[in-house]
């Protein structure tokens, strides 16, 4: 996999596209798991955009790993490093609710109802592995600001009179 694309470490921009993806991949899970008429409306949409934000988080990892023997190590770029080895697990999860959420729905659309303990288990396991993994992105792209930003400083420009 190459470094750069035109000159610009590839890690910044596969990062934003996995803060977008991922925290959509969450909210989606989340509304087909807790709101019926979205789930029938959604469809695989669940399972696909949780899938997408699996495949970015390897490649995000991979690509920081790149640009991480580049730049000078630091205590911010340490803890980004390690909140962002948690992301993975969290996805992993997501994907798994996401796809038995997207199977009962299936199967209940094919041989009519589910029981209510199994959709009310995929709504729990929905909202825990929803916001655990938003948390765990937040976390890790703050982690990751404050590395990338710790040697700036940023003033206001003096008020004109």
């Amino acid at each position: 996999m190459p470094n750069d694309f035109y000159g610009l470490p590839l890690h910044p921009l596969i990062v934003h596209a996995t803060v977008v993806i991922i925290p959509t991949a969450a909210v989606v899970v989340l509304l087909a798991a807790l709101w019926p008429r979205f789930r029938q409306w959604a469809g695989p949409l669940p399972v696909a955009t949780s899938l997408v934000g699996l495949i970015l988080v390897p490649l995000s990892t991979s690509t920081g790993e790149t640009l991480e023997r580049h730049v000078e190590r630091s205590a911010q770029l340490r803890e980004h490093t390690h909140l962002a080895d948690g992301l993975l697990p969290w996805m992993i999860g997501l994907t798994v609710v996401a796809s038995i959420g997207y199977a009962l729905y299936w199967r209940s659309a094919r041989e009519g109802s589910v029981r209510r303990a199994f959709t009310m288990a995929v709504a729990v396991l929905a909202i825990a592995a929803a916001a655990g993994t938003a948390v765990q992105v937040a976390r890790i792209g703050h982690s990751g600001a404050e590395a990338a930003w710790a040697d700036t400083s940023m003033s206001a420009a003096p008020p004109s009179d």
